[in-house]
Order: structure tokens, then C-alpha cells, then sequence
């Protein structure tokens, strides 16, 4: 009667291993779902562009062309992708999100508009918020840029990575 106890003890555990696994692999196919149906979408991709094409002098001229007092349609679509980007961080430095499913789907996004937006967020965080402004951000972009480092070592982020600039 022993051995049967333990023979069900042990069937038990595996199962429950087996159970554990599955359900973190339908966790992972969910949220990768999920992020695809919001970021790769025909209006992600044209606020992404019209990000990406924004230009500014410095941060007084970046606050007058688009700022939360000036631009509220533009301020929204910023704050779409930053605060997104900073729950994101938070959610992969506490291990509750895989950087690998992360990097497949929004990797290129993050370390663009990172790139794009990182001298106004500098001088936001000189000016407001001190160096925890956008700090889950900040993370995210990191782990993404390290991650394709791994994948290509000789990759660097292109300056005009930010902007299109045609070939001569």
C-alpha cells in the first residue's frame, strides 16, 4: 500500500509540473496575441510614423510644437507608446513577461522611439521627474538593445534610425 501511495504522490507531481508549463506557455501565446493586436495594427504603424517624423529645435520648441498644453492629439499618441513601454519594463524587470517575446514583437518600436524621444525625456527628467521618469522604459530599451546584441553582436543602432534618410 506504500509504494501505490507514493507511485500516486509522484503521478500527481508530474502532472502537476506538466500543468504548470502549459499554462505558462498559454500565458506566453496570449500576451503575444495580445501585443500583436495592438502594436502591429495600420494606425500603430502611422502614430509610430508620425512620431518618428516629428522634429524639434530643443525642448522648449519640442513643449511648443507638442506638448500636453499645445498638442493633445500628439501628447496622446506619445503617451500611448511611453507609458506602454514603461509597464512593459516594469513587468519584464519583475520577471512577470519574457524578453524574448517582447523582442520578437515590439524591439525595433522601443528602440526607436527611445532613440527619437530620449533628449526630451533627459530634459523632462532634469526639469520634473528626476532620474525615475520613464525608468521602466529606459529598462525595456536596454533589454531590448542587449538582446539584439546577443543575436548580432556587430549590430548598432543606426543614428537615423529615427528618421529616413534616402540613400545618394
Amino acid at each position: 500500500m506504500y509504494a501505490n501511495a507514493s507511485h500516486t504522490k509522484f503521478i500527481a507531481a508530474v502532472y502537476y509540473v506538466m500543468n504548470l508549463r502549459e499554462q505558462r506557455r498559454n500565458r506566453i501565446i496570449t500576451f503575444t496575441q495580445n501585443l500583436m493586436q495592438t502594436f502591429n495594427t495600420v494606425e500603430t504603424f502611422k502614430i509610430q510614423g508620425e512620431l518618428i517624423n516629428m522634429e524639434w529645435k530643443d525642448y522648449d520648441d519640442f513643449e511648443k510644437k507638442y506638448g500636453s498644453e499645445n498638442n493633445l492629439d500628439n501628447y496622446g499618441k506619445r503617451m500611448f507608446f511611453f507609458y506602454t513601454f514603461e509597464v512593459m519594463g516594469r513587468l519584464l524587470k519583475e520577471g512577470l513577461v519574457d524578453s524574448e517575446t517582447l523582442f520578437g514583437v515590439i524591439s525595433f518600436i522601443v528602440m526607436t522611439i527611445w532613440t527619437k524621444f530620449l533628449p526630451t525625456i533627459a530634459e523632462n527628467r532634469r526639469r520634473f521627474t528626476g532620474r525615475t521618469g520613464w525608468e521602466g522604459f529606459e529598462y525595456l530599451y536596454n533589454e531590448m538593445v542587449k538582446t539584439k546584441q546577443q543575436r548580432d553582436p556587430e549590430y548598432v543602432f543606426p543614428d537615423t534610425g529615427t528618421r529616413y534618410i534616402p540613400e545618394k
